[in-house]
């Protein structure tokens, strides 16, 4: 069973930075797409960035020059750097592992393995 610990949320003021980093465990997954989804309150899940083959970047056009999806298959690690966070941005921030193939990265049906969440709140 493949585990997704997210860290790295927390509280911070429009306009500065987080990191967050979500650890996974190696076993029965593809570390060739990961993604980041956040789902504010009341709202569905939407889809931040995504990242094929350690290169190849997806993102949403709302954080588009803001944020960066990284990732290194040695640990495995992967992370979103965020930057000029806006209160907009407030949301629970999930990882997710293992896209369908041929699927939409969008799509929250599509991955196979999230973690827990960490939440980011700007204000």
């Amino acid at each position: 069973h493949v585990q997704l610990v997210e860290s790295g949320g927390g509280s911070v003021q429009a306009g500065g930075s987080l990191t967050l980093s979500c650890a996974a465990s190696t076993y029965g997954y593809s570390e060739e797409f990961m993604g980041w989804f956040r789902q504010a309150p009341g709202k569905a899940r939407e889809g931040v960035a995504a990242i094929y083959g350690g290169i190849t970047t997806y993102y949403d056009d709302s954080v588009k020059g803001r944020f960066t999806i990284s990732q290194d298959n040695a640990k495995p690690m992967l992370y979103l750097q965020m930057n000029a966070l806006k209160p907009e941005d407030t949301a629970m921030y999930y990882c997710a592992a293992d896209l369908v193939t041929g699927g939409n990265w969008r799509s929250i049906d599509h991955w196979s393995y999230w973690g827990q969440g960490t939440q980011v709140t700007v204000s």
